[in-house]
């Protein structure tokens, strides 16, 4: 049974996926030493205390991790760092275009207190 089972789906096609699970593997391998490769769409990465692997379709994402004894005690923290990562990379493109779309507008800055709304003290 996995310590670590996180399942998503996602809006990036196959090959953006990939792109994105990639990015994710080098990050997450850089921060706490995974190392493995792609076995068809099924990327498995290892370091003492850590098995796991990502499995891709075009339409979702499987990740799951078993971790070591010593490893335990830290999954909350090494889960967060996961999500954060599948956040950043797999989320849906129409929503971060939303999202910028729906940004709140600056005020207007004022030609008499030469801020945007403010006025100055004194």
């Amino acid at each position: 049974m996995a310590d670590i089972d996180i399942k998503r789906a996602h809006n990036l096609g196959m090959k953006a996926a990939r792109e994105a699970a990639d990015r994710m593997a080098e990050d997450l391998g850089r921060k706490f030493g995974l190392s493995g490769g792609w076995t068809g769409s099924t990327h498995h990465f290892d370091r003492p205390g850590v098995t796991g692997s990502l499995h891709l379709t075009d339409k979702d994402l499987h990740l799951t991790v078993k971790l070591g004894f010593l490893l335990k005690a830290m999954r909350g923290p090494l889960e967060a760092a996961i999500v954060r990562e599948l956040d950043a990379l797999f989320a849906d493109r129409d929503r971060a275009v939303t999202r910028l779309a729906k940004a709140p507008a600056k005020k207007p800055v004022s030609p008499k207190t030469g801020s945007g709304g403010r006025k100055k003290a004194g």
